[in-house]
């Protein structure tokens, strides 16, 4: 694991919360830091700044297949569904409703509910079932709680707890434009093949620090060219009138400058997908095909360890996948179990367990990455098989 600084006494099956950031990636963001700070003011206002991040913007947009124009930067996917959801508030009227899947990311459902609430609206719920047979019933749950008041469905490519890759693609496709489809695609870039402007979505956000492997705080924000012009971030900054010049349009002088924060995350990504690249010989679709075909193998060990059949297709997994356990006999209402801890403290193992969809209902997510091989998840395995005897 020379190219990560993961500590080598625990075993990490948790890429999907956090990410992992190579060495060389951390190296390249500290030369950035030291360079701001020789002199911040020419850094930020002579030019600089505004210079790397559109090589930056550039580098993503090419990866992710967006213009550059509609691509901005955030700090991460939450930060980027708060900046659409506040911009549709003015258009939502008292009865509205922002659809959601019981998968989504809690936080992510949070920020629906308050933006539904300031405007009269209501957040309601397609329930889409885990374990599950087909993507079609992806489909068919979503497609049967949208009603004539719908005006935004939420939704994620790749779901947190569940690790599931639902087909958003042919949602997309059957509810724009009547419905705004928002994607928050925290897991997809970096972890299966992902082009934002093919899906056809309104809106699309994702995380950089996750399966693109950069240092933590970098995600982007892309909207579709005939909605951008009404999108503006969660914190309004000098771009609102003007004050950020820029030549990139309306979304780069609303969201390149929000204030100062330490932007080498952002001006870093460059280098997490150069370094990602060289780690196999067949750049990213190498990468891509070994982590699934790993957490594939690692699926398949958990559920014989379980006695279970595997809870969804596997065309429907990239690197992330999820299994269901025996109910918890004293679970609380936090959103992780206590076996996760349990799995750490006496056993080495960072792995979520997910209290999900509510207790005492539990699922334990598997992560798969470059510095895992099959050993990790017999461990996983053996320590598990521990814990619920």
């Amino acid at each position: 694991m020379t190219a990560w600084l993961l500590d080598p006494e625990v075993l990490h099956l948790n890429h999907g919360s956090f990410g992992a950031t190579p060495a060389a990636v951390l190296e390249a963001q500290q030369r950035i830091q030291e360079r701001i700070e020789l002199n911040p003011t020419r850094f930020f206002l002579e030019g600089e700044y505004q210079e790397r991040l559109d090589q930056a913007r550039r580098a993503v947009a090419h990866f992710v297949g967006a213009d550059e124009a509609g691509l901005v930067f955030v700090t991460n996917a939450t930060a980027g569904v708060n900046g659409v959801l506040r911009s549709l508030e003015p258009a939502l009227l008292p009865g509205d409703e922002i659809l959601v899947t019981d998968h989504e990311y809690n936080a992510c459902t949070n920020a629906a509910i308050v933006s539904a609430s300031r405007a009269g609206a209501v957040v309601t719920t397609a329930a889409v079932p885990f374990p599950l047979e087909h993507e079609r019933e992806v489909v068919d749950a979503v497609l049967a709680a949208v009603t004539e008041r719908t005006r935004i469905l939420l939704i994620d490519a790749v779901t947190s707890a569940t690790g599931l890759v639902l087909p958003v693609a042919e949602l997309v496709a059957k509810l724009e434009p009547d419905v705004r489809v928002l994607v928050d695609a925290a897991h997809a870039p970096g972890m299966i093949d992902f082009d934002v402007a093919q899906l056809g979505a309104s809106y699309v956000t994702a995380n950089c620090h996750k399966w693109m492997c950069s240092a933590k705080g970098a995600a982007f924000l892309w909207v579709r060219p005939d909605r951008r012009d009404g999108v503006y971030p969660a914190v309004i900054s000098h771009g609102y009138n003007g004050g950020w010049p820029t030549e990139g349009g309306h979304l780069h002088a609303q969201f390149d400058w929000t204030g100062t924060h330490d932007p080498s995350a952002w001006l870093t990504v460059p280098d997490a997908l150069t370094a990602v690249e060289a780690m196999h010989a067949d750049g990213w679709p190498g990468v891509q095909n070994v982590i699934r075909q790993r957490c594939l193998q690692g699926r398949e060990r958990l559920v014989e360890a379980l006695g279970i059949e595997p809870p969804a297709p596997g065309d429907m997994i990239g690197a992330i996948a999820s299994v269901p356990l025996p109910a918890a006999q004293n679970s609380g209402s936090a959103i992780f179990d206590p076996l996760m801890g349990a799995l750490r403290d006496r056993h080495g193992i960072e792995v979520p367990v997910f209290t999900w969809p509510a207790p005492p209902d539990r699922v334990l997510r598997i992560s798969a990455h470059l510095y895992n091989d099959s050993s990790d998840y017999n461990r996983l395995a053996e320590a598990l098989a521990a814990e619920l005897r």
